[in-house]
């Protein structure tokens, strides 16, 4: 029998058409089989982290339902970066998409390629406010986590509401992206 788990990701993007290449993301991510977008935050415009002379960025998170594993899913969103354009010249550089794996449903997970939770998601505010609106309760280790980061960091500032959704479908388009 496969396990369908619910696993969330961070979306971000600030080269070209931003919001263009989030929404790209997730229609790839649908369209695979063993994937659904299930739900989907506002989208954020927030200040640059860590190399910060750079465009800012737009981030947002998305909660999938999917019976990948955790390897199996983030070899599919690395695909996904590199068919929208994603180039790695400078950490934390410039990028047309990027797509991080925060969490997975019951899962700890310690690989050389990967670590869930994801290790400084605690820390970014850009992550963590869109990934507040999405969370549910019942989800008690991620939901307590989040409220419990949101409280002890400072202040809101580097990030503001850029658009607010009201469902997926209205971000998961069916055209598909062209330069």
């Amino acid at each position: 029998m496969t396990v369908s788990r619910t696993a969330y990701m961070a979306l971000g993007s600030n080269l070209g058409e931003r919001d263009r290449y989030l929404s790209e993301a997730l229609h790839l991510l649908q369209n695979h089989p063993q994937i659904e977008v299930i739900r989907v935050s506002s989208i954020y415009e927030t200040d640059p982290v860590g190399y910060e002379d750079q465009p800012a960025f737009l981030n947002m998170t998305a909660a999938v339902r999917t019976t990948l594993g955790p390897e199996e899913l983030l070899q599919l969103m690395l695909q996904t970066e590199q068919l929208l354009g994603r180039v790695r010249n400078v950490r934390w550089g410039p990028r047309t998409i990027d797509l991080d794996l925060l969490w997975m449903e019951q899962l700890h997970w310690k690989s050389d390629s990967l670590l869930l939770p994801h290790p400084r998601m605690g820390e970014r505010l850009f992550v963590l406010v869109p990934l507040s609106e999405i969370v549910l309760q019942s989800e008690t280790e991620l939901y307590e986590f989040v409220k419990e980061c949101l409280g002890t960091l400072e202040g809101k500032e580097g990030i503001r509401l850029w658009n607010r959704l009201e469902s997926t479908s209205e971000f998961v388009p069916s055209a598909s992206f062209e330069d």
